[in-house]
């Protein structure tokens, strides 16, 4: 196995996932090698000899790379790859590299995954959303080792995989970032706000912590390459503009209509996310002798 990326975050944790499983893997990276391992610096869409020789002796070729570099591989890695080796991809937005690699004149298999997850949370119990470009063996064997890892895999096609994570990841990423653009604006004191927080807000303000302290290119991928995320901001936005309009101009039975029609998307699941939430609550308790702010 080959992993053109495998020193970024995804990258580095399928390269250890698929040495724990004991595939050999070598590693492509612009970085260099940041350890003994094998490992070859370089660019994957204008490779060396060395670089073409290893990408033609693999049976899977695994691009964890952004969106551009993958677009601009794919031709590369018809020339070098033989027929039957699976090339898998690992971007956040399939429409583009689903159309890519159907369009390519080489119909070899080919798979994207996208880890719905931060790497460093481990993959065990965790979902893996897939997209299959081009099927065969070689793809099931594939999604069997992440099966094997732990991973929790979810068949979508392209355009399915693009709409759903615009709702699961760019609407709620901009939920939180939005919380905290609008928690700017109140100008109230950090420490005043963790001390007399309710659990909602405890929670919102630590998913806060985490999305606005990560990559800034990671989370502007999601907004910016999902062809579904402006529509999710734009209804986010909507939401909120009814939430005001039925609270200044509405009644009681107005907003009750709102809150079910809030929770409506939630479907048979609901009573299983409030005992999460209730779960999440239950553990958000501090010691009372330590006290609130001075």
């Amino acid at each position: 196995m080959v992993v053109v990326g495998g020193a970024g975050a995804v990258g580095a944790m399928l390269v250890d996932l698929a040495r724990s499983g004991g595939d050999t893997v070598t590693v492509i990276d612009r970085i260099g090698p940041v350890d003994g391992s094998a490992a070859l610096a370089g660019d994957v869409v204008t490779p060396s000899a060395q670089m073409r020789a290893v990408l033609a002796a693999a049976d899977t070729v695994v691009l964890a790379v952004p969106e551009a570099v993958a677009l601009a591989a794919v031709p590369v890695l018809d020339h070098i790859m033989h027929r039957g080796a699976l090339l898998v991809e690992t971007l956040s937005v399939k429409t583009r590299i689903h159309q890519a690699v159907c369009e390519s004149p080489v119909q070899r298999p080919a798979v994207g995954i996208n880890p719905m997850f931060a790497p460093p949370l481990g993959m065990a119990g965790r979902p893996v959303a897939t997209v299959t470009h081009h099927a065969g063996p070689a793809v099931e064997r594939f999604l069997g080792e992440v099966v094997g890892w732990g991973g929790r895999i979810v068949r979508l096609d392209a355009a399915e995989h693009d709409r759903v994570s615009a709702a699961t990841q760019a609407l709620t990423h901009a939920a939180v970032l939005a919380f905290g653009l609008a928690l700017a604006e109140s100008g109230t004191n950090a420490d005043i706000l963790a001390a007399t927080a309710p659990p909602p807000h405890t929670v919102l303000s630590a998913l806060l912590a985490r999305i606005a302290t990560g990559l800034p290119e990671v989370y502007h991928d999601i907004q910016a390459g999902n062809p579904g995320a402006a529509d999710a901001r734009k209804a986010l936005a909507a939401g909120l503009a009814r939430l005001s309009e039925t609270v200044e101009h509405g009644d009681e039975q107005m907003f009750a209509s709102l809150m079910d029609d809030a929770v409506r998307p939630l479907g048979d699941r609901r009573e299983r996310y409030q005992e999460t939430c209730a779960e999440i609550f239950g553990q958000l308790r501090e010691d009372p002798t330590e006290g609130g702010p001075p």
